[in-house]
């Protein structure tokens, strides 16, 4: 996982809707880019629906939300119209970015080793170096502690 102080790893991905997003789209902006494992899972459900019910106080302290995971284009569009969703989903089915953000890790579930998305949260600063990096975050509690963060001022 990549370290506060890094610069944080360019990207181009399309959104939920096919269009290409950049990191540099939000030059200037904070930015919370939260990698998750599978659209329409559990854990992933309730992490989005956490962020969904923050979204305004994400945008009102003028900081977009990203999910990335490597679901296609059409599953995130699936998982937003579902659920609601407000913010940006970003597709990366060829782990590009995963890879960069070093969230593309080897995971164990019950006795089996596999590789998989490990479930992490960057604060990207305006300047595009990460600020804050939340690795193994929880579902439930992560949105609140990202916009606890945020708010403390730090």
């Amino acid at each position: 996982m990549l370290e506060a102080g890094t610069k944080a790893p360019a990207f181009t991905l399309p959104d939920q809707d096919g269009n290409p997003v950049s990191l540099s789209d939000f030059a200037g902006k904070r930015v919370v880019l939260y990698f998750y494992p599978k659209d329409n899972t559990p854990g992933c459900t309730r992490q989005a629906c956490a962020f969904a019910a923050a979204y305004g106080e994400f945008a009102r302290l003028g900081v977009p939300v990203i999910g990335v995971s490597k679901d296609s284009a059409a599953s995130h569009r699936k998982f937003a119209d579902k659920y609601s969703l407000p913010f940006i989903l970003l597709s990366d089915p060829e782990l590009a970015a995963i890879q960069a953000y070093d969230v593309w890790q080897e995971k164990k579930l019950y006795g089996k080793v596999s590789m998989g998305v490990v479930r992490t949260t960057y604060v990207i600063d305006g300047n595009g170096v990460i600020e804050k990096a939340i690795p193994k975050v929880k579902p439930d509690t992560n949105a609140a502690e990202i916009l606890d963060y945020l708010k403390s001022g730090q």
